[in-house]
């Protein structure tokens, strides 16, 4: 075996090159747009239209903007769109700025804990070096959303409205991680004795660039707002604790993360203990099933008339201005001439399948009880797609859908009795983090 490469290797790469049919016209085409564009489908496909024969009833979308917390918005958009309904409101957001603040101190919290529990170990062990790499960023789980707002509550968003870097976070995450990683040499290198004054002073510092940057919290606030008839209502002296159980009241505990990876054994329950990073809350666990299982839930909890939290790979297959999902959208193999394909446990192996995105279905429509396309809200403003809508094709959703969080009251047995299993618990890097 030749490892390095050889100059009549590269006369044998240009010949193959030469006889490839048309490569010099595809490759000014793919030079002048790149091979997206190159090897696009065609949008107009009737399979993929924005009318449903499920549809929930919806607000405006939200925007994330410039910030990795589609997991907290989709968690939001779920309870917003139940709670307006309940209230009779035209309208209604819930703030993401409040429950982000506290994400970010409680992984600051979970991080430093890490670092003191592996301060024995070497800097170059796989666990440490991997928590170094990213000490806490602005992605979750829909566990972690879920733990959160069970220890926190909610907010109206007039309580605690964005601030820019709540919206554009890439500074404050390097200046956040610059911290915990300077805290964290100096817990490793403290006496054991001291690492607890230690963590305390660096969690108020924390909480002080947190104010800084997001905000103050509110305790207590007002709920202002104009019914869907006009009439004014004030509720006056809310805590963020009794402001969700008034207008949300759902039990956290009756939902349950589905998962669907053929990487995984099905029926099994797991656990991903490096990210429960709300200490003693509610921990991520996943129940991986089938993916028709998965999506027949999905399909059950539209029935029922509640929208669905998903995880997927939203770059996958995406043309972001018309808000298109669709399975093989770009036609790469083909614009190259080579296989590409790559089966789901394969890609889940080698990192190339990643749960990028979380969103919210909103709706189906089913041909002979088959989903033909889903209604996805996005949490990226509403000049994406249909007014902040996308459409996704049964084939996509098939190919990148990875978890959707169901009623326990949805579950048939067969999923209780994958649920109740013992947790096969998953290693920090593993491939569903």
């Amino acid at each position: 075996m030749t490892k390095s490469i050889t100059f009549k290797q590269i006369a044998q790469y240009e010949e193959d090159l030469a006889n490839t049919p048309a490569s010099k016209a595809l490759s000014k085409i793919v030079q002048n747009v790149g091979p997206n564009a190159a090897s696009h489908g065609q949008l107009e496909d009737k399979t993929v239209k924005p009318a449903f024969s499920i549809e929930l009833d919806t607000d405006a979308v939200t925007n994330q903007l410039h910030s990795g917390r589609c997991w907290l918005f989709a968690q939001l958009n779920t309870m917003r769109h139940f709670a307006a309904k309940q209230a009779n409101l035209p309208d209604l957001e819930f703030s993401q700025s409040y429950l982000a603040f506290f994400d970010r101190l409680e992984k600051s919290n979970h991080f430093l804990n890490q670092m003191i529990d592996t301060a024995d170990k070497p800097l170059t062990d796989r666990e440490v070096s991997f928590l170094l790499a990213a000490p806490n960023g602005d992605g979750g789980q829909y566990d972690n959303a879920a733990a959160l707002v069970e220890k926190y509550g909610l907010v109206p968003k007039s309580a605690m409205p964005e601030t820019f870097t709540s919206s554009n976070t890439a500074d404050f995450n390097k200046l956040l991680n610059k911290k915990l990683r300077q805290t964290a040499h100096a817990l490793r290198n403290a006496e054991a004795s001291k690492r607890e004054a230690l963590k305390q002073a660096a969690l108020s510092d924390i909480y002080r660039m947190l104010s800084y940057a997001y905000g103050s919290v509110p305790t207590t606030f007002d709920f202002e707002y104009r019914d869907k008839d006009k009439q004014y209502h004030r509720d006056a002296d809310l805590t963020p604790q009794s402001f969700y159980q008034k207008y949300v009241g759902w039990a956290l505990d009756d939902y349950v993360t589905i998962a669907s990876t053929t990487e995984k054994p099905y029926w099994q329950s797991y656990a991903l203990p490096a990210q429960d990073y709300v200490e003693n809350g509610r921990p991520i666990r996943f129940v991986n099933v089938p993916q028709q299982t998965m999506e027949q839930l999905a399909v059950a909890q539209l029935k029922a008339g509640e929208a669905v939290w998903f995880g997927n790979d939203v770059l996958a297959d995406m043309d972001r201005d018309s808000g298109t999902l669709r399975g093989g959208l770009y036609a790469l193999s083909d614009l190259f001439d080579m296989d590409l394909h790559m089966s789901q446990a394969d890609r889940f192996a080698t990192g190339e399948a990643v749960v990028s995105h979380a969103m919210t279905l909103t709706g189906v429509d089913l041909v002979d009880d088959q989903a033909r396309s889903w209604k996805v809200e996005n949490s990226w403003g509403k000049d994406r797609g249909h007014d902040g809508y996308f459409v996704a094709d049964g084939a996509w959703f098939k190919a990148y859908s990875y978890e959707c969080v169901i009623r326990r009251d949805l579950l048939p047995e067969n999923v209780l009795a994958a649920e109740a299993t013992k947790p096969v618990v998953l290693p920090a890097w593993d491939s569903l983090r």
